[in-house]
Protein backbone atom coordinates (compact mmCIF):
# COMPACT_ATOMS: atom_id res chain seq x y z
CA UNK A 1 0.00 0.00 0.00
CA UNK A 2 2.73 1.99 0.99
CA UNK A 3 4.27 2.18 -2.90
CA UNK A 4 7.76 2.89 -1.38
CA UNK A 5 6.96 6.66 -0.37
CA UNK A 6 9.31 8.49 2.29
CA UNK A 7 7.69 10.76 5.06
CA UNK A 8 9.64 12.75 7.72
CA UNK A 9 8.61 13.24 11.41
CA UNK A 10 9.82 16.57 12.43
CA UNK A 11 10.28 16.08 15.75
CA UNK A 12 9.60 19.80 18.03
CA UNK A 13 9.53 17.86 21.65
CA UNK A 14 12.00 16.22 23.92
CA UNK A 15 10.73 13.04 24.71
CA UNK A 16 9.90 11.98 28.58
CA UNK A 17 11.50 8.91 29.63
CA UNK A 18 8.02 7.26 29.89
CA UNK A 19 7.13 8.09 26.34
CA UNK A 20 10.81 6.46 25.56
CA UNK A 21 9.88 3.56 27.22
CA UNK A 22 6.44 2.87 26.72
CA UNK A 23 5.80 4.12 22.97
CA UNK A 24 9.27 4.42 21.39
CA UNK A 25 8.80 8.41 21.88
CA UNK A 26 6.59 10.62 19.97
CA UNK A 27 8.33 9.36 16.76
CA UNK A 28 6.90 5.74 17.72
CA UNK A 29 3.14 7.47 18.44
CA UNK A 30 3.22 8.90 15.45
CA UNK A 31 4.46 6.09 13.00
CA UNK A 32 1.75 3.88 14.45
CA UNK A 33 -1.12 6.20 13.59
CA UNK A 34 0.51 7.07 9.95
CA UNK A 35 2.80 4.06 8.74
CA UNK A 36 1.19 1.87 6.24
CA UNK A 37 3.32 -1.50 4.72
CA UNK A 38 6.06 -0.40 1.81
CA UNK A 39 6.68 3.25 3.30
CA UNK A 40 10.05 4.09 4.86
CA UNK A 41 9.99 6.95 7.89
CA UNK A 42 12.04 9.34 9.23
CA UNK A 43 12.80 11.81 12.06
CA UNK A 44 14.50 14.79 12.42
CA UNK A 45 14.47 16.00 16.36
CA UNK A 46 14.64 19.96 14.66
CA UNK A 47 14.17 21.12 18.43
CA UNK A 48 17.66 19.73 18.70
CA UNK A 49 18.89 21.60 15.76
CA UNK A 50 18.43 18.32 13.31
CA UNK A 51 16.97 19.36 10.16
CA UNK A 52 16.66 17.94 6.72
CA UNK A 53 19.20 19.39 4.11
CA UNK A 54 17.86 20.53 0.70
CA UNK A 55 19.04 17.48 -0.88
CA UNK A 56 16.73 15.23 1.54
CA UNK A 57 14.27 17.32 1.47
CA UNK A 58 13.19 16.45 -2.40
CA UNK A 59 13.16 12.58 -1.13
CA UNK A 60 10.44 12.51 1.10
CA UNK A 61 6.84 12.69 -0.17
CA UNK A 62 5.27 13.90 3.09
CA UNK A 63 6.08 15.69 6.44
CA UNK A 64 4.62 15.75 9.75
CA UNK A 65 5.03 18.17 12.63
CA UNK A 66 4.95 17.22 16.00
CA UNK A 67 3.22 18.88 19.54
CA UNK A 68 5.94 20.92 21.46
CA UNK A 69 5.97 22.34 24.80
CA UNK A 70 7.36 25.46 23.01
CA UNK A 71 5.42 28.27 21.59
CA UNK A 72 5.03 28.85 18.18
CA UNK A 73 4.88 32.54 18.45
CA UNK A 74 8.60 32.10 20.16
CA UNK A 75 11.41 32.92 18.12
CA UNK A 76 14.35 30.62 19.36
CA UNK A 77 16.80 29.81 16.77
CA UNK A 78 15.12 26.34 15.93
CA UNK A 79 11.64 27.67 15.64
CA UNK A 80 12.79 30.42 13.00
CA UNK A 81 14.94 27.43 10.95
CA UNK A 82 11.31 25.55 11.22
CA UNK A 83 9.55 28.10 9.81
CA UNK A 84 12.08 28.55 6.80
CA UNK A 85 11.66 24.81 6.37
CA UNK A 86 8.24 24.87 5.89
CA UNK A 87 8.11 27.91 3.09
CA UNK A 88 10.39 26.08 1.58
CA UNK A 89 8.12 23.04 1.93
CA UNK A 90 4.85 24.93 0.69
CA UNK A 91 7.25 26.39 -2.79
CA UNK A 92 7.68 22.67 -3.68
CA UNK A 93 4.33 21.78 -2.82
CA UNK A 94 4.95 18.64 -0.36
CA UNK A 95 2.53 17.74 1.74
CA UNK A 96 2.54 18.88 5.48
CA UNK A 97 0.40 17.97 8.44
CA UNK A 98 0.53 19.75 11.73
CA UNK A 99 -0.49 18.60 14.58
CA UNK A 100 -0.72 21.23 17.62
CA UNK A 101 2.43 23.51 17.90
CA UNK A 102 2.71 21.99 14.31
CA UNK A 103 -0.56 23.48 13.77
CA UNK A 104 -0.09 26.36 15.03
CA UNK A 105 3.84 27.09 13.60
CA UNK A 106 2.50 25.87 9.88
CA UNK A 107 -0.21 28.86 10.02
CA UNK A 108 2.65 31.30 11.19
CA UNK A 109 5.10 30.23 8.50
CA UNK A 110 2.41 30.74 6.01
CA UNK A 111 1.74 34.01 7.42
CA UNK A 112 -0.96 33.44 10.09
CA UNK A 113 -0.72 34.93 13.43
CA UNK A 114 -0.72 32.44 16.61
CA UNK A 115 -0.72 33.18 20.48
CA UNK A 116 -2.06 32.32 23.74
CA UNK A 117 -5.60 31.32 23.78
CA UNK A 118 -8.07 33.55 24.69
CA UNK A 119 -10.47 31.01 26.79
CA UNK A 120 -6.97 29.64 28.38
CA UNK A 121 -5.98 25.69 28.76
CA UNK A 122 -7.97 23.31 26.66
CA UNK A 123 -6.76 19.93 28.45
CA UNK A 124 -9.60 16.47 27.88
CA UNK A 125 -11.40 14.61 24.87
CA UNK A 126 -12.93 17.83 23.08
CA UNK A 127 -16.08 17.51 20.41
CA UNK A 128 -14.95 19.09 17.20
CA UNK A 129 -17.09 20.03 14.58
CA UNK A 130 -16.03 19.77 11.15
CA UNK A 131 -17.37 22.63 8.50
CA UNK A 132 -19.83 22.27 5.61
CA UNK A 133 -16.98 22.64 3.00
CA UNK A 134 -15.39 19.46 4.57
CA UNK A 135 -18.79 17.60 3.30
CA UNK A 136 -17.07 17.01 0.01
CA UNK A 137 -13.42 17.07 0.92
CA UNK A 138 -13.53 14.29 3.33
CA UNK A 139 -16.75 12.73 1.46
CA UNK A 140 -14.91 9.74 0.65
CA UNK A 141 -13.83 8.96 4.03
CA UNK A 142 -17.37 8.33 5.92
CA UNK A 143 -16.72 9.54 8.68
CA UNK A 144 -19.17 11.79 11.46
CA UNK A 145 -19.19 15.65 10.84
CA UNK A 146 -18.72 15.66 14.98
CA UNK A 147 -15.57 14.14 15.90
CA UNK A 148 -13.90 13.91 19.45
CA UNK A 149 -9.93 14.30 19.71
CA UNK A 150 -7.47 14.37 22.42
CA UNK A 151 -6.46 18.01 23.37
CA UNK A 152 -3.29 19.72 25.53
CA UNK A 153 -3.22 23.34 24.47
CA UNK A 154 -2.66 26.84 25.57
CA UNK A 155 -1.89 28.67 22.30
CA UNK A 156 -4.21 29.03 19.55
CA UNK A 157 -4.03 30.43 15.62
CA UNK A 158 -5.66 33.47 16.29
CA UNK A 159 -5.27 34.45 12.71
CA UNK A 160 -5.39 32.15 9.52
CA UNK A 161 -2.61 32.89 6.30
CA UNK A 162 -3.97 34.65 3.28
CA UNK A 163 -6.06 31.79 1.20
CA UNK A 164 -6.01 29.40 4.04
CA UNK A 165 -9.31 27.97 4.96
CA UNK A 166 -10.89 26.87 8.51
CA UNK A 167 -12.39 23.52 8.30
CA UNK A 168 -13.19 22.74 11.92
CA UNK A 169 -13.97 24.69 14.78
CA UNK A 170 -14.86 23.65 18.95
CA UNK A 171 -16.76 25.64 21.60
CA UNK A 172 -13.21 26.73 22.96
CA UNK A 173 -11.05 27.09 19.58
CA UNK A 174 -12.24 28.84 16.42
CA UNK A 175 -9.54 27.35 14.44
CA UNK A 176 -9.60 23.45 15.17
CA UNK A 177 -8.21 22.39 11.67
CA UNK A 178 -7.18 24.87 8.76
CA UNK A 179 -6.17 23.50 4.97
CA UNK A 180 -3.71 25.63 2.67
CA UNK A 181 -4.10 24.66 -0.67
CA UNK A 182 -4.59 20.90 -0.82
CA UNK A 183 -1.10 20.01 0.25
CA UNK A 184 -1.09 21.43 4.17
CA UNK A 185 -3.45 21.06 6.65
CA UNK A 186 -3.65 21.65 10.79
CA UNK A 187 -4.89 20.07 13.41
CA UNK A 188 -4.94 22.02 16.83
CA UNK A 189 -6.02 18.79 18.38
CA UNK A 190 -3.89 15.16 19.19
CA UNK A 191 -5.43 12.37 16.96
CA UNK A 192 -1.93 10.40 17.86
CA UNK A 193 -2.50 10.79 21.56
CA UNK A 194 -3.66 8.27 23.65
CA UNK A 195 -5.46 8.74 27.08
CA UNK A 196 -2.34 7.30 28.13
CA UNK A 197 -0.26 9.49 27.20
CA UNK A 198 -2.71 12.20 28.23
CA UNK A 199 -2.57 11.22 31.92
CA UNK A 200 0.80 11.15 32.25
CA UNK A 201 1.05 14.90 30.64
CA UNK A 202 -1.41 16.54 33.02
CA UNK A 203 1.03 14.73 35.75
CA UNK A 204 3.61 16.92 34.05
CA UNK A 205 1.51 19.60 33.89
CA UNK A 206 0.73 19.53 37.66
CA UNK A 207 4.42 18.82 38.78
CA UNK A 208 5.50 22.05 36.79
CA UNK A 209 2.83 24.05 38.27
CA UNK A 210 0.99 24.44 35.35
CA UNK A 211 -2.30 23.39 36.51
CA UNK A 212 -3.63 23.17 40.09
CA UNK A 213 -3.62 19.42 41.95
CA UNK A 214 -7.51 20.03 42.09
CA UNK A 215 -7.88 21.00 37.97
CA UNK A 216 -5.12 17.48 37.28
CA UNK A 217 -7.61 15.45 39.48
CA UNK A 218 -10.77 16.73 37.67
CA UNK A 219 -9.62 16.63 34.22
CA UNK A 220 -8.34 12.83 34.59
CA UNK A 221 -11.63 12.31 36.08
CA UNK A 222 -13.93 13.60 33.12
CA UNK A 223 -11.25 11.76 30.79
CA UNK A 224 -13.33 8.13 31.35
CA UNK A 225 -16.92 9.97 30.22
CA UNK A 226 -15.64 10.51 26.04
CA UNK A 227 -13.63 8.47 23.72
CA UNK A 228 -11.69 9.92 21.36
CA UNK A 229 -12.85 9.15 17.13
CA UNK A 230 -9.41 7.19 16.82
CA UNK A 231 -10.38 5.34 13.58
CA UNK A 232 -11.81 7.76 12.07
CA UNK A 233 -8.77 10.47 12.96
CA UNK A 234 -6.39 8.01 11.43
CA UNK A 235 -8.30 7.58 8.44
CA UNK A 236 -8.53 11.49 7.76
CA UNK A 237 -4.87 11.79 8.78
CA UNK A 238 -3.41 8.96 6.49
CA UNK A 239 -5.72 10.13 3.55
CA UNK A 240 -4.79 13.86 3.89
CA UNK A 241 -0.93 12.94 4.15
CA UNK A 242 -0.80 9.93 1.12
CA UNK A 243 -3.11 12.03 -1.35
CA UNK A 244 -6.16 9.98 -1.18
CA UNK A 245 -8.83 12.39 -0.51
Amino acid sequence: MGDGKRFAVLLCAEDSDYVKKRYGGYYGVFVEMLAEEGEAWEVFKVANGEFPDDDEIANFDGFVITGSCNDAHGNDVWICKLIALLKKLDSLNKKVLGICFGHQILSRALGGKTGRAISGWDIGVTAIHLSSSTSTLFSSLNIPTTLSVIECHQDEVRELPPEAEVIAWSEKTGVEMFRYGDHMMGIQGHPEYTKDILIHLIDRLMQLSFIEDSDADELKANLGKVEPDKNAWKKLCTSFLKGRL
